[in-house]
């Protein structure tokens, strides 16, 4: 059995590092299993042992994503738990690696079931890390009673997808700020709340 931080470990991270570095700069078409092996410096059953596919190095990749996310904020504030939260996902879509990387991975989904399950859970996972930005404002009494809050940090990220997947409109800090604001608006009038105020 190999200890954590082992030769298992080591290949894991390299292989994973060189998954990514190939979706950032060339995309899903070009992903190959032996092309890993050769750029993570790793043998090629080894590889093809542990993976076996490419649609596997994708829905690893996807986990350990999960694992280095960066944890939600806890500002407070309603506010400014979702600014943070918009922020970051707008910081995340633009930058240079992780944005094309999103983006293969988004589009694999579309056409891989498996894919597209692991993305599912990447994305449930992030939104439960995130909820209780909103079952603290309720508690606080800054939304009505039963808000759903998945509801509500799904609505703050769907604008930004939206523009990253179609390109239509610029992604910066002013726009993370809006669909913060709009999905708050929303919160506080009581579109996803479950009581009858």
């Amino acid at each position: 059995m190999e200890r954590p931080g082992g030769r298992t470990a080591r290949v894991r991270a390299s292989v994973l590092r060189a998954a990514g570095d190939v979706l950032a700069e060339q995309g899903l078409a070009s992903l190959d299993l032996g092309d890993l092996a050769r750029r993570a410096e790793v043998g090629r059953t080894t590889v093809y042992r542990r993976w076996g596919t490419v649609t596997a190095v994708l829905t690893d990749l996807l986990l350990e994503m999960v694992v280095e996310s960066v944890p939600r904020a806890d500002t407070g504030s309603l506010d400014g738990d979702l600014r943070a939260n918009a922020r970051l996902v707008v910081k995340t879509l633009t930058d240079r690696r992780q944005g094309p990387l999103f983006r293969a991975i988004i589009a694999a989904a579309t056409s891989d079931e498996v894919t597209a399950a692991a993305l599912t859970r990447f994305y449930a996972a992030r939104i439960r890390e995130w909820a209780p930005c909103v079952t603290d404002a309720e508690a606080r009494g800054e939304v009505p009673r039963g808000t759903d809050a998945e509801e509500v940090i799904r609505a703050v990220s769907a604008p930004l997808y939206y523009r990253f997947i179609t390109g239509t409109g610029e992604l910066d800090d002013s726009v993370a700020d809006r669909a913060a604001a709009a999905a708050i608006a929303a919160a506080r009038a009581g579109v996803w709340s479950s009581s009858a105020e």
